[in-house]
């Protein structure tokens, strides 16, 4: 699996060349098996040497690189594949967010909730773009804001109330 070009250089590195030419094709089949994808698979395990390298020094035994080795590639496709569910999960956020304009909302309707935002206290600010914008739950928004879940309840409340009283005396 390993070009000539890659056994050479690896060679010319000492004891940590020599694992990686006594494990990479391995760790690259391991990878390969895990993640479907051979770039990906070169990829991760390239990251796990770099991340194995400086750990060999002080490996108790260096007989057990390869279960370390193993042990690394497995977490590196994890998170690889945790990474790509946030991506996914983050394009899709996108793809079926509102338009502001195109769902009908004009301009000035949006410079009115705008201003409306702008005249909350913080707080309720923050609850509001937290709960409402970045569509998180009311334990998330809590554990950011620094307080318990129903005073983000309460916060959002007041905030929606006002936001309404301001929104609705404007539209008159």
């Amino acid at each position: 699996m390993l070009s000539a070009g890659v056994r050479q250089h690896a060679a010319d590195h000492g004891r940590i060349g020599e694992l990686y030419l006594g494990h990479a094709d391995a760790a690259v089949r391991l990878a390969y098996l895990l993640t479907g994808d051979r770039d990906v698979a070169e990829d991760l395990v390239q990251d796990a040497f770099v991340r194995l390298a400086g750990r060999f020094v002080h490996l108790r035994d260096p007989n057990a690189f390869d279960a370390y080795l193993r042990k690394t590639v497995v977490n590196l496709s994890n998170s690889y594949f945790r990474r790509r569910r946030v991506e996914r999960n983050y394009e899709m956020r996108l793809r079926t967010s509102i338009d502001p304009v195109r769902s009908g909302r004009s301009v000035e309707d949006r410079e009115a909730l705008a201003r409306a935002l702008r005249q909350l206290p913080q707080r309720q600010r923050a609850a509001i773009v937290l709960r409402f914008y970045e569509d998180l739950s009311e334990a998330q928004t809590a554990e950011i804001i620094g307080c318990r879940p129903g005073t983000v309840k309460s916060l959002v409340s007041r905030a929606l109330e006002v936001l309404r009283k301001e929104i609705g005396s404007e539209e008159r």
